[in-house]
């Protein structure tokens, strides 16, 4: 296991004013000096002496890749905003802000490797290959996610607040137990998915406790977004997150969540220490989250509209299009196809979600074990039976 990096103190300088700490402004505006980033939010390359091994071979077209992929994620999250607000969702979780965080960790996995999200991760969802109508369901309320979970390796949506963490631990010590761990190039990694405001929950510190004293080959991915809904992250950590991860025994890193390519080196660097053994890791993708929580939510009501414009100077998709025109010449041509190709989503998402189906009450029983269960049929049943006391409008 790698030594932990050695926390620093804060600069007492730095420290905020109480109405900066009352607003939550504390620490929203930099990553502080240990923050890793490869591309600046003016989109120029700059280097990392430990990381930019991890993303010397991106090039051009894997950038322009990462671009699309940023685009369409975003797409799809506005339009399943929209829905909601047109009374075709019941609700939606934006991810307003993090493309980067979710498509630039999720490109770096192998096929192989095994993910368990929370509720927010449209991004990566995309680039497992799940698509986007896939999830409309369960904003809907009439699935709870129908992708194949195992061809996919991405684990179902968890509602829980950071119950994905002990799921995680508990699959990536399987991977250890089935000796799927210690070769670079075949080895299994698992990756969890939780924000900040997991951190407070018990569930996440036994899935850290657990991991470590098992070497689990899991990278725990924290989205800081700053908020735990209306609770700024000074009400929840005296350091910053990834410092957490000295107290357990394994190594912690900050990435900026809006650098792409930074998110993409630090998750590979993170997967290879697991899958050689190295696991776990502790990654805090430093970003904000854009819009409200929820569609149920009013971000208005507790923090500040001037927080929000300062994070949209560091817009993730915006300085990837400054980087591709800038430094490689890309022509506005392809911007424009990309632009169409979200178009096309758009309206994809809004056809298929009006045309929905709308399942049968036996539909919650059906896929709940792959065998018959006595037990399962029984309740489903009752239920019907129950259902079909009713008539007309009522049982709509």
């Amino acid at each position: 296991m790698q030594e932990p990096q050695a926390w620093v103190p804060t600069d007492p300088r730095s420290r905020p004013s109480p109405n900066q700490v009352v607003a939550g402004l504390k620490g929203v505006d930099e990553g502080g000096a240990e923050l890793v980033q490869l591309l600046t939010p003016e989109g120029e390359r700059v280097p990392d002496e430990r990381f930019d091994r991890y993303a010397d071979d991106i090039t051009v077209d894997d950038l322009k890749s990462l671009y699309r992929d940023l685009v369409l994620v975003r797409r799809a999250d506005r339009e399943g905003n929209s829905l909601q607000r047109q009374g075709e969702l019941g609700i939606w979780v934006p991810l307003l802000g993090q493309e980067a965080a979710q498509v630039g960790s999720g490109r770096a996995l192998r096929p192989t490797d095994m993910c368990f999200p929370s509720y927010r991760e449209h991004g990566v969802a995309w680039t497992r290959g799940v698509d986007p109508t896939e999830l409309l369901g369960i904003f809907r309320g009439t699935d709870h996610g129908g992708w194949d979970f195992t061809g996919k390796r991405f684990h179902p949506y968890t509602i829980v607040i950071g119950n994905q963490c002990l799921n995680a631990a508990g699959y990536a010590m399987g991977q250890r137990f089935e000796s799927k761990v210690g070769d670079p190039e075949t080895g299994e990694a698992t990756i969890c998915y939780f924000g900040d405001g997991a951190t407070s929950q018990g569930d996440v510190h036994e899935g850290f406790v657990w991991a470590a004293a098992y070497d689990a080959p899991l990278v725990f991915f924290c989205q800081n977004n700053q908020w735990a809904i209306s609770v700024p992250l000074d009400r929840q950590t005296r350091v910053p997150l990834y410092q957490r991860a000295r107290g357990y025994g394994f190594p912690g890193v900050r990435v900026d969540g809006n650098d792409v390519l930074a998110c993409l080196a630090v998750t590979r660097w993170a997967l290879e220490e697991c899958r050689t053994g190295n696991g776990p890791v502790l990654i805090e993708a430093f970003t904000y989250r854009m819009d409200s929580h929820t569609t149920s939510d009013d971000a208005t009501r507790y923090r500040l509209a001037d927080e929000v414009e300062l994070w949209k100077l560091k817009d993730p998709i915006e300085r990837v299009r400054v980087h591709l025109t800038r430094r490689h010449g890309v022509e506005p041509g392809f911007f424009d196809g990309v632009d169409g190709e979200a178009d096309a989503l758009g309206e994809r998402l809004r056809a298929f979600c009006r045309s929905m189906p709308q399942p049968g009450p036996e539909r919650m029983f059906s896929e709940v074990y792959a065998q018959a269960s006595p037990q399962v049929d029984g309740q489903r049943d009752e239920y019907l039976e129950y259902h079909a006391s009713f008539t007309g409008e009522e049982a709509s």
